[in-house]
């Protein structure tokens, strides 16, 4: 069921050239021998939904792994891919993007997009009769998928 005011945001594949000083991102990074965080996957956020989550924190998803939902105070790139500096508020980190990393960015979409075939992550909670009660969407563009 899609609640009044359900948000639908379109996933579409991207790349660490796309991430430019002052983006807001989510990046899921996990440490690395040199000290710098290694991303594991890049979210890059539209600016209506800067400060969304912001901060540092810690990610199950991979062992050690952190989370930092953050303003890209610099972008450096190297032959060994591209670092990145965070701020956000009471902190920062440097993260390594290696090649091959997983980069979205989200998107405006609308019910439209919603069609039968393409790939969706539902944000919700249980409803009556096994439905889920959606207040959010993410829906796949362009080939993407939602992580």
């Amino acid at each position: 069921m899609l609640q009044p005011g359900t948000t639908i945001l379109g996933v579409r594949n991207a790349s660490a050239s796309d991430i430019k000083p002052g983006d807001f991102v989510g990046i899921g990074s996990q440490p690395t021998a040199s000290g710098i965080n290694g991303a594991v996957q890049v979210v890059i956020f539209p600016a209506s939904m800067k400060g969304t989550g912001e901060g540092d924190r810690a990610w199950d998803v991979r062992p050690n792994g952190s989370m930092t939902n953050a303003t890209v105070a610099d972008a450096v790139t190297d032959v060994n891919g591209q670092t990145v500096t965070l701020a956000y508020k009471g902190g920062g980190r440097k993260i390594n993007i290696p090649g091959g990393t997983r980069i979205v960015a989200l998107t405006p979409a609308t019910k439209d997009n919603l069609k039968p075939g393409a790939e969706i992550s539902v944000q919700g909670v249980s409803a009556d009769q096994g439905m889920v009660s959606a207040d959010r969407i993410s829906v796949g563009l362009e080939g993407a998928s939602p992580m």
